[in-house]
């Protein structure tokens, strides 16, 4: 069993805590925060203790970092765990700067390390990914991804997000990459606020369209709005030379009613910590297969 520690205990931190402590081969050893209460409730519900950063680090009987907390600390917390010799699983994204983030790709190039872009471990997704790897419906010509919130988040997260690309959009760009199988040589973009005005005051866009184009000539376009109207939007098209294969969104339940009235389905899940759940499961097993010796696969 691999000791980890938990550094950040906010809300995407909870979750992996919970990942982390019910995983069969790990074994959450500590929380890390600034904030003492926010610490102290999550170590006691897992009964672990609460550490100090220099604790975790320097603790040689600890395998691994969880790092989710805010992400201005993600660079320096995954350079000093890798210097530690610690596997480090990091919460998108590595640093909001391209530039740090570059460096990042130096200074961590030789550690073991995964980026927690979690849709790559979802069911629907991966087995919309061995379908087109698997030449079934031909050669991938384009792609749709559509990935609407439910609904805007409140003007003081949308302030230090980072703005729909950097928060929201980069998990749709990681998804392109991904499935594109090369990376894009031309973008183009459009946004507006269209949902809160608020938004556009923060100096950042509600609603966006962006076109990917490889060096191949595969096409992908992403589609993004803080607001559906319908529930937790997350879809996606690959078009093929010989076919199509599309992986659509989940609903609360797969019960439907049929009448003289015509016929209804349940709503869709209505956010990222319900559509995703068994994604972030999976992805916190493949962070034990990286203790176990595998390589990261993001």
């Amino acid at each position: 069993m691999h000791k980890v520690v938990l550094i950040g205990a906010g809300r995407i931190g909870r979750i992996h805590a919970k990942n982390a402590a019910f995983n069969p081969r790990l074994q959450l050893a500590g929380v890390v925060d600034a904030i003492a209460d926010s610490a102290h409730s999550l170590a006691q519900e897992y009964d672990c203790p609460v550490l100090t950063l220099d604790q975790a680090m320097d603790d040689a009987s600890v395998a691994g970092v969880i790092i989710a907390s805010s992400t201005d600390t993600h660079l320096d917390y995954s350079v000093r765990a890798a210097a530690a010799g610690k596997a480090i699983f990091c919460e998108k994204p590595i640093d909001q700067d391209l530039g740090r983030a570059r460096s990042a790709a130096a200074q961590l190039s030789k550690a073991k390390l995964l980026l927690a872009f979690n849709r790559r471990f979802d069911p629907n997704f991966q087995a919309l990914k061995a379908r087109l790897d698997s030449g079934a419906i031909g050669a991938l010509e384009t792609l749709q991804i559509t990935s609407n919130d439910p609904a805007p988040p409140p003007p003081s997260y949308v302030a230090v997000s980072g703005g729909l690309f950097k928060d929201m959009a980069i998990h749709d760009f990681d998804m392109a990459r991904w499935l594109l199988g090369e990376e894009a040589v031309e973008v183009y973009a459009a946004g507006s606020c269209l949902v809160d005005p608020e938004i556009g005051k923060l100096g950042d866009v509600d609603t966006a369209r962006t076109v990917l184009k490889t060096a191949s000539g595969r096409i992908c376009v992403i589609s993004n709005s803080r607001r559906s109207g319908f529930g937790y939007d997350q879809r996606i098209e690959a078009y093929a030379s010989a076919g199509m294969v599309r992986a659509d969104n989940v609903t609360e339940s797969t019960v439907q009613v049929w009448s003289e009235h015509g016929a209804a389905a349940d709503r869709f899940q209505n956010f990222f910590l319900d559509r995703y759940a068994e994604a972030y499961r999976r992805e916190m097993d493949h962070f034990a297969d990286m203790l176990d010796g595998a390589e990261a696969s993001v």
